[in-house]
């Protein structure tokens, strides 16, 4: 393939209901700083690697049209997508998410495929999983 087609994954988009709120809350319950936020509360960005974490409104005239309107949902059922975050110290970071305002979901917890992983919602609801790196030996850990 050529190397002007080799993709590289750019941007994880999050539709929220208020973009500088949840890049403010992002930014203080898990540890990101904010690299942007625009003029008009339309686009915000994490910094956060490679790829970057972006926020923009549920709804928007430049999108709705063309790819569709993000369904807005009240139910407890979770997104088709959830964002993952990785940290050296799980409990620390899930204790520092719910003491920020992520609403807790289930504790951190060693998981047999050798990740430590916990679960809390976000402001908008999105579920954001915080766990480790997956350990290279996974029969090592305790179910």
């Amino acid at each position: 393939m050529s190397s002007k087609l080799t993709p590289a994954f750019a941007y994880t988009v999050v539709y929220v209901k208020d973009v500088a709120k949840s890049v403010s809350f992002y930014a203080d319950a898990f540890g990101y700083s904010v690299r942007r936020l625009d003029e008009s509360h339309r686009w915000g960005e994490l910094e956060s690697g490679q790829t970057t974490i972006a926020f923009t409104p549920k709804h928007q005239h430049e999108t709705d049209d063309i790819t569709g309107e993000v369904e807005d949902t009240q139910s407890q059922k979770r997104e088709a997508v959830e964002v993952c975050f990785a940290y050296e110290d799980v409990d620390a970071a899930y204790k520092r998410a719910v003491e920020k305002g992520a609403v807790a979901v289930h504790e951190p917890e060693d998981k047999e495929w050798g990740q430590k992983v916990g679960y809390v919602r976000d402001i908008d609801g999105i579920v954001v999983r915080i766990g480790s790196h997956v350990r290279n030996n996974p029969s090592s850990t305790s179910s």
